[in-house]
């Protein structure tokens, strides 16, 4: 979401009385490479950009292809193969070892869906045509079948829409072939979500670079502690929101859904137990308790007390210690282990070395050698019942 919100803001910055500017998308990757089907660059006429679809090997051609399409006016899907040591019509060595099928077109095509994508606390799911006539018509639907924009050709709105209900599910972005009277056609099914957000419980000075380091993968930040003195404005300048609530009403004040993650860290034990009590009848899929072990052991034999059992999923999701096992000693090495521990959650993924796993970087799908990268946050495992 961080790359939406960063187009976005450039696109709102261009004067289009004197500019113009193209969207480029990675819709297919087979084999391998750098940046995953969905990722975006927005590009001027003046040969600027933001965002990227490589680690800087295709820019440089997509930039002279933007230009062709920016002039004329119609989309077009380009193909670079890096299988080679070297691409002599790019003039660059690549060596990324895969086919990358890059979508650019005008970009007023595309921006005002990225609004919505924006606005949306729910996933959504785009369909963008790649190939033939139809080439940059967009589908995009919600989870509850609600069309938000569709396809120019009704036909082609029947024949994806069951795939795009079914990308909630599978949660794989992927491309796929389509054929209706006679003509087929390649789309891309892309399961888009809302952004993630933080909301740290303490606002002591350790607090501080979390915080900072939230914003900076671009999530939303919220700070809140029952001191006025802890959560000032100058401590947290990048913060979304800084809240005095009384740990009682955390139910009320804030909105807790399966894309937020929550993290306690505000040095009073009993602070920290009664706002893991709220917790825990919420959605969150990650709960972090900075402290010892034998703090959390101690909530836990309060809450036998009380007739309050935390199931197997509450376990999954709740982590004390919090963080990943890097060594962290000092502030901001702790504020990186913990934002790293929520990232391999949000991914689920271990946190362990690259080098030692024996698979692909990116998940892949084994049926079309498609690569996609996904946030996803499920909700099958949080607890739902009413707060207490």
């Amino acid at each position: 979401m961080k790359e939406f919100k960063a187009i976005i803001n450039e696109y709102n910055k261009v004067d289009f009385t004197q500019r113009k500017a193209a969207l480029a998308t990675v819709v297919k990757v087979t084999g391998s490479s750098y940046r995953s089907p969905g990722a975006r660059m927005l590009i001027t006429d003046d040969g600027r950009w933001v965002g990227s679809i490589s680690g800087g090997c295709l820019e440089g051609d997509a930039l002279r292809k933007a230009r062709q399409v920016m002039n004329e006016g119609k989309p077009i899907t380009v193909t670079y193969d890096t299988r080679e040591e070297s691409n002599q019509n790019l003039g660059i060595g690549l060596g990324c070892n895969g086919v990358i099928d890059v979508l650019i077109e005008p970009a007023h095509l595309s921006i005002p869906l990225f609004e919505k994508f924006v606005e949306s606390q729910q996933p959504l799911a785009l369909a963008t045509v790649f190939t033939e006539s139809a080439i940059a018509e967009k589908l995009l639907v919600t989870m509850e079948g609600e069309v938000m924009h569709s396809f120019q050709q009704s036909e082609w709105n029947e024949k994806v829409i069951l795939d795009l209900q079914n990308v909630f599910v599978s949660r794989k972005s992927e491309a796929k072939r389509y054929q209706v009277d006679g003509k087929e056609a390649e789309v891309f099914i892309e399961l888009i979500q809302p952004s993630v957000k933080v909301i740290i419980f303490g606002g002591g000075f350790d607090a501080r670079p979390v915080s900072q380091l939230a914003k900076s993968l671009g999530w939303e930040v919220e700070v809140t502690d029952e001191c006025v003195a802890h959560i000032a404005p100058v401590f947290f300048p990048a913060a979304d929101k800084l809240s005095l609530c009384h740990r009682d009403f955390i139910d009320r004040d804030f909105k807790i859904t399966p894309y937020t993650a929550c993290v306690l860290m505000s040095h009073n034990y009993e602070y920290d137990r009664d706002v893991l009590r709220k917790l825990i009848y919420t959605p969150t899929p990650y709960i972090g308790i900075l402290g010892p072990r034998k703090r959390f052991d101690k909530m836990q034999e309060e809450f036998s007390k009380q007739d309050i059992t935390l199931s197997s999923a509450d376990f999954h999701r709740i982590h004390s210690p919090i963080g990943l096992d890097i060594g962290a000693e000092a502030p901001d090495e702790i504020a990186v282990s913990i934002i790293a521990e929520i990232q391999s959650k949000l991914t689920n993924r271990s946190g362990g070395f690259l080098k030692y796993r024996n698979a692909p970087i990116h998940q892949r799908d084994q049926k079309t050698d498609q690569i996609f990268k996904q946030v996803y946050i499920s909700e099958e495992n949080t607890r739902l019942s009413k707060t207490i």
